[in-house]
């Protein structure tokens, strides 16, 4: 039986427009594919490594022509709308107190304050007061797929991985948790909503 359900955030909640990053570089004089190096830049932002301070100057290399402040927006511009739909699903899954509520996302300190006013912080609060702890791989300095970090929620919180339900649009994170014995769903993004999450359970 299904006691615990672990999210993630971007293309589960938020909608995403990922490509915006290869569209920009082209525009500001890079190339327009993902680099070994923009990966790793990504990834140690991604668990607090760098600063964004850092980030940004890192990235400068991607986007030649483009100032601080054009690359904080491109990569602000990778984040679209929150569905209120999906707000309200998600807090009325909370009031049913049915399930211990977790999110676990791969983000970083630019995004997450923009997610906020973005959203308002009224409808942010909301969101992130429907779950029993809100996990963010720049806090844990680790990110998925990497094992460690659902062995983290698992063993903080006394989750027994039978009984807990993961969702992702990244079928290499749903992966890792499954050879945890983890249940998952690697929700197709455009061709399916967190809002049927309860006939996957």
């Amino acid at each position: 039986m299904i006691k615990n359900i672990i999210f993630d955030f971007g293309d589960i909640f938020i909608n995403l427009d990922k490509q915006i990053i290869f569209r920009e570089a082209e525009k500001f004089g890079g190339i327009p594919y993902l680099t070994p190096e923009m990966q790793k830049i990504n990834d140690d932002f991604e668990v607090g490594a760098i600063s964004p301070d850092e980030f940004i100057s890192a990235l400068h290399d991607v986007y030649p022509k483009a100032t601080p402040r054009e690359i904080e927006n491109i990569w602000n511009g990778m984040l679209l709308d929150f569905p209120d739909h999906r707000l309200d699903f998600m807090a009325n899954l909370a009031e049913e107190n049915k399930y211990r509520l977790f999110l676990l996302s791969n983000t970083n300190a630019i995004h997450i304050a923009h997610v906020a006013i973005k959203m308002g912080q009224e409808k942010f609060n909301r969101f992130r007061n429907s779950f029993e702890k809100f996990y963010l791989s720049q806090e844990m300095g680790i990110r998925k797929p990497n094992a460690e970090i659902f062995e983290f929620v698992l063993n903080e919180n006394g989750l027994k991985a039978e009984e807990t339900f993961f969702v992702d649009d990244t079928k290499e994170n749903t992966d890792a948790a499954q050879k945890l014995g983890i249940r998952c769903w690697n929700l197709q993004v455009g061709k399916e909503d967190i809002v049927d999450l309860k006939s996957k359970l």
